[in-house]
């Protein structure tokens, strides 16, 4: 598989929210840089943040267009993320199943087939002002 291959079936697995593909696609100690937030290391706990994300938030990924270097070895992707609020996440505006829809973009490393990095970007100020309303 190619690195465009592995990143098209990492979202393709997302939106069909089937975590056992999605997480089978990250190495073991996978770093994730989590949007304005922490660094987190290993499938463990990016299973756990996916857990919470998937009971906060219905998103599904549309207008996605992955880039890859000719080793394989990094990805980029930029995609539009609709979503739907579903739970309050602490700290938060409360949810009341607010849609909302925002651009993004996520960086990748790879090695061996299997994703080893990814770093999400996205604008919360934006998302903030649409769950508002």
């Amino acid at each position: 598989m190619t690195a465009s291959d592995t990143i098209r079936a990492y979202y393709d697995a997302f939106n069909a929210q089937d975590m056992q593909a999605f997480l089978a696609l990250l190495a073991e100690d996978v770093v994730h840089d989590i949007n304005q937030g922490e660094r987190q290391v290993g499938k463990p706990a990016f299973a756990t943040f996916m857990e919470h994300m998937n009971r906060c938030y219905k998103e599904t990924l549309t207008d996605i267009v992955i880039m890859a270097n000719e080793d394989g070895t990094r990805a980029a992707a930029e995609f539009i993320v609709n979503g739907t609020y579903l739970a309050t996440d602490e700290g938060l505006p409360e949810a009341k199943g607010q849609t909302y829809r925002l651009p993004a973009g996520a960086f990748f490393e790879l090695k061996g087939g299997k994703v080893c990095r990814v770093t999400n970007y996205y604008s919360l100020n934006d998302w903030i002002a649409q769950v508002q309303g």
